[in-house]
């Protein structure tokens, strides 16, 4: 029996091991899938994160079901998405707090480029520097003198340490030289309870979170986070109007762990972007604020890899610690 060219054999072989990996991709979802949050429910991650959900739910033809896992900044719902079968029934509604703990904590039991394949940005808006309504401020300017005046006598809270929410905090402290106390939370609802309670005085929160309590009169809103106004919030100053050098963009996005077939990432990443953009989605994600995104898993993952870069960078200017 003559001998299969080498040329031949290695393509056969490729072949061999992607079949098992498309076989399981066609047949996929064949039960629930698991949608884990590292946030309390209330929150942009958590409210996001169900509006992806349950329009999966309606692709797959079976339940996405949102699952909260808050605490240590994050880091109890990554690790255990990072330690999970690597079978697409396990996913992990982030944002850059997967990339910002990897310099925030000594010690983190995952590793974000390591453990976790990229599957796609859902959406994208920036965070709002938000008071209580019984500060005597109604702009940076006057935020930035109260707090020079007083120094350590401010607080800010945030969903906890190593979310956006508190570099945006840090990064704010370094840019204006004030001294302003973080107080952690686990997670967005608390964090606007305290704010809105009267227990601390500001927060970088999104806009999904704070656009009702805004309306109410309850916060008022200084500037945003991001490089450009909010059509949901026109009037309120982007932090460069306000004379202050930050830009930070808060994303909403899927991942998996690592080993996670390339076929099942390939079809959740086609089904996100899919939802993101359908009518009814879309829509609700510009009535509050955000940019529906949905890209592929090669974009997300470059996204992911400068972000890890940045954001250590950022914590080492800003000297921030996971325990503040």
């Amino acid at each position: 029996m003559s001998r299969l060219p080498k040329s031949l054999l290695r393509v056969l072989l490729l072949l061999a091991l992607a079949l098992p990996g498309a076989l399981l991709a066609q047949n996929y979802p064949t039960k629930p899938i698991r949608l884990i949050v590292g946030f309390t429910p209330g929150g942009g991650v958590d409210i996001n994160a169900r509006l992806l959900a349950a329009k999966l739910s309606e692709y797959l033809g079976q339940q996405v079901i949102v699952e909260n896992r808050p605490g240590a900044g994050t880091n109890i719902a990554n690790e255990f998405v990072a330690k999970s079968a690597p079978d697409g029934y396990t996913l992990l509604m982030s944002t850059a707090t997967v990339a910002i703990n990897m310099a925030l904590y000594k010690h983190v039991n995952f590793d974000t480029l390591r453990d976790f394949a990229a599957v796609s940005l859902f959406c994208a808006s920036p965070n709002v520097l938000v008071v209580n309504a019984a500060l005597p401020v109604t702009s940076v300017e006057q935020l930035v003198a109260l707090a020079r005046a007083r120094p350590g006598a401010l607080n800010y809270s945030s969903a906890g340490s190593g979310t956006t929410q508190h570099l945006s905090g840090e990064l704010f402290k370094t840019r204006t030289a004030t001294d302003i106390v973080h107080v952690p939370y686990k997670g967005t609802a608390p964090a606007l309870t305290a704010l809105i309670g009267g227990s601390v005085d500001l927060s970088f929160a999104n806009i999904p979170a704070i656009h009702q309590h805004v309306k109410s009169g309850r916060l008022r809103p200084l500037a945003l986070t991001g490089a450009k106004r909010s059509e949901l919030m026109p009037g309120v100053p982007t932090m460069k109007e306000s004379g202050v050098d930050m830009d930070v963009v808060v994303w909403y996005g899927v991942l998996a762990p690592a080993a996670t077939p390339r076929d099942i990432i390939g079809k959740l990443a086609e089904l996100i972007a899919r939802a993101a953009h359908s009518p009814d989605v879309k829509q609700r994600l510009l009535d509050q604020g955000a940019e529906p995104i949905g890209n592929t898993p090669e974009e997300f993952s470059r996204q992911l890899r400068a972000e890890v870069g940045t954001w250590a960078e950022v914590v080492k200017l800003s000297g921030a610690k996971a325990d503040d």
